[in-house]
Formats: C-alpha cells, structure tokens, sequence
C-alpha cells in the first residue's frame, strides 16, 4: 500500500491532519469566492482536475465527514443573504460551499486525482516534519535525554549502547508494528464503508418494495372504482 493511501482508507488519519490547509496552497491555487473563504463544487473540480460529478459523488459517500469539516449548501433565505453579503450573481436555488478545511478534506478522499495525491504527499511530510520538530525541539518542562554522565567513562558507554538498543527496537519492531495496524485500520475502514453500502442498498430496496405494493394497491382500487365497486369493497382494498 503506497503512503499516501493511509489518508484514503483512515478517517482516524484524516482527523490527526485535517488543520494543515496550508499544503493546498503548495499544490496550486484555489479559486475562492468574492468573501475569500468559501470554494464552490465547480472551483473544487477545477483544483483536482477532475469533473463536478466526481466530487459530487465524494460528497455523497462521505456527507457527514465532510459537513463536520465545513461543507454546507445554502437555501432560501440564508442563501439570498450570503449572496447579498459575497456578491455572487446567480439565480440557482441551493449552493453548497466547501472551506479550506473541507478542500482539504476531499484531497485525502479522491483518489484519481493527481492534484490530490500531492496534497496528500504534503500532508505526510508536514507532519513528519512537525514530528521531528518535536523531538529535535524539547518544549521547556520535557526532560533533557542527554546522558548526564562524563564523556569516555564506562556509564556513559553503558548508556550509548543501551540508546543503540532501543532505536534499534523501535526499527525493527515497533515501526513495523505500527505500519501494520495502519494497514488493518485501512481494512477495517474498507470493511465498514462496504457494510455501510450494503446497508443503503438494502434500504433502498424496501424501499422499492414499499412503493411497488401502493403501486399495486392503487392500481386494484381504480380497476375497483372503474367496476362499480361499493363503499364496502373499496374499504376492503384499502
């Protein structure tokens, strides 16, 4: 699995990165509206280089992710008043609006997207910089790992070969450890969104069914009207 793919396959990843908006800007540039925050599906289609439909269809699969990290579309009055506010000059009923964040967002979604699989390249390397930050820049309070032992004396020697062990640990088992419970986290998120589509089209079905019988029950209550059927056997049908 490349990556990058752990953002595509990690809602858990998504979240730990989901502030970093800047990298969009280190991609390409965004077009945003006259009030300088919000993109619309067009403009979103337009940076990832893809067609509307396909964010559209991004935006059907993951709504509630995508709404808890700014996406909304406007109606009615709240809609006439952003355009009043924005200036934006169009007759249609609804706009949906999508922020930096929600930008950001679809980019660790869309997955035939070149544009968006730099932005997830990026996004890792900012992170694994602010990472090494981090450990290379201890905040005041962290205890200072330096050994506090003389140079060339035995402690010391102990204490370097017992660092070497330990980062040699971490490298052989706990990375790999942690590179795979990223790959099963990404399973399992396979495993739920399939479960989460089997359950839609299910729906659906009854759904189906539902109309398909009043279809039928209407259909035998006109035949019944058109028969001079009684008040009786029309409340009978019903």
């Amino acid at each position: 699995m490349a990556v990058d793919e752990i953002l595509l396959e990690s809602p858990t990843m998504r979240a730990t990165v989901a502030e970093r908006v800047e990298v969009l800007d280190r991609v390409k540039a965004l077009a945003f509206l006259p009030d300088g925050v919000h993109v619309t599906t067009d403009a979103v289609a337009r940076y990832f280089g893809v067609g509307e439909t396909v964010i559209k269809a991004v935006v059907h699969d993951h709504r509630q992710e995508l709404i808890g990290n700014g996406y909304q579309v406007l109606t009615g009055d709240e809609l006439g008043c952003f355009k009043q506010l924005s200036g934006i000059q169009s007759r249609a009923r609804s706009l949906a609006l999508f922020s930096r964040r929600t930008v950001l967002n679809v980019a660790m979604l869309l997955r035939d997207s070149e544009t968006a699989r730099q932005v997830r390249c990026y996004l890792l390397d900012v992170e694994r910089q602010a990472r090494q930050e981090a450990v290379d820049n201890p905040v005041d309070g962290v205890v200072d790992n330096r050994f506090p032992y003389p140079e060339g004396s035995v402690d010391a020697a102990v204490a370097t070969v017992a660092e070497r062990a330990v980062r040699s640990v971490i490298g052989t088992s706990v990375v790999p450890l942690l590179n795979a419970l990223a790959v099963e986290v990404g399973r399992n998120s396979r495993k739920i969104d399939a479960m989460a589509d089997r359950v839609d089209r299910l729906e659906r079905v009854v759904l189906d069914d539902e109309e398909k019988a009043i279809a039928r029950r209407r259909l035998r209550l006109l035949r019944a009207i058109d028969e001079g059927a009684t008040a009786e056997e029309l409340d009978e049908l019903v």
